[in-house]
């Protein structure tokens, strides 16, 4: 397969993911905010409210569960903080909200798994 078709394909499970973790977060009473908030400084996946607060969500599609829970290394945690930095720097109205960050990860044949307060960022923000 043609290395475009590979990077396509990974495209489109990861639109499905992501798909599939705000169904989830609206199941358990969220509302989605952003879907691929994109920025210089870093990309959110999913940033979704309930009540007085807002989480950050990266979703993750591995082969495995364990896969797609590793993947989320420090350096990606950086970058989504700094994502949310910016996105609440945009919105004023967020700005006294609690903020959490977690991890959906997503696997062939297996239910999600929403690891809430996945890492934690608080000093950066």
């Amino acid at each position: 397969m043609i290395p475009s078709r590979i990077r396509q394909r990974a495209e489109a499970r990861g639109r499905r993911a992501e798909i599939a973790a705000a169904m989830l977060l609206r199941l358990k009473g969220f509302r989605i905010l952003n879907q691929r908030y994109k920025t210089a400084v870093g990309e959110i996946d999913l940033v979704a409210c309930r009540g007085r607060l807002v989480v950050f969500a990266e979703v993750k599609w591995r082969s495995n569960l364990d896969a797609a829970m590793e993947s989320v290394h420090p350096k990606a945690q950086a970058r989504i903080g700094r994502a949310a930095a910016h996105w609440l720097g945009q919105k004023p109205k967020f700005a006294n909200f609690n903020t959490r960050f977690d991890v959906i990860a997503l696997a062939p044949g297996r239910w999600p798994v929403h690891l809430k307060q996945a890492f934690d960022l608080s000093d950066h923000i």
